[in-house]
């Protein structure tokens, strides 16, 4: 089987609402996943945009998700499941889409990596760099799923 992250607010490749982004409530997309490779102990999730203006931008860091979780409701709160990473707009938890205005669409990734260990040793607010360095030598299988948003 596959191992593939899926979201049922938006196709792969299609449009993120308005709901999930900083012109809406800004709340996160429900997420889906299935098919990780065998002796998966964790997830990691991280959601970039690598069209901002200033190089990628993180939205979204959460780790240390246990193995025997497949979903992610919409509106995620930091704390809820995992540990939450600081994104970007210096949060903890989810920041969607916001791209300046007039931009164009920006591709949004979201993507789900399968790890061989139940936690990262790192520890709350750590930023991507943090999480990326954790991440290596542990990954076990990646599955990714991308979404579009644009400004009006």
């Amino acid at each position: 089987m596959e191992f593939k992250v899926f979201s049922s607010a938006f196709s792969d490749g299609g449009w993120i609402p308005s709901l999930h982004s900083c012109e809406g409530a800004d709340v996160s997309p429900s997420l889906e996943w299935s098919g990780e490779p065998e002796g998966t102990r964790s997830f990691a999730l991280a959601v970039d945009d690598p069209d901002a203006p200033s190089g990628t931008w993180t939205h979204w860091l959460l780790f240390d998700i246990p193995s025997t979780v497949h979903t992610l409701a919409q509106g995620y709160k930091a704390g809820s499941v995992g540990v939450s990473g600081k994104n970007d707009f210096g949060k903890l938890g989810y920041g969607g889409p916001c791209p300046p205005k007039g931009h164009g669409p920006h591709r949004y990734f979201f993507k789900l990596c399968a790890l061989d260990v139940a936690t990262l040793e790192i520890t709350a607010g750590v930023t991507a760099a943090g999480v990326t360095r954790a991440l290596e030598g542990h990954a076990l299988g990646k599955a990714r799923y991308m979404g579009r948003f644009e400004r009006g």
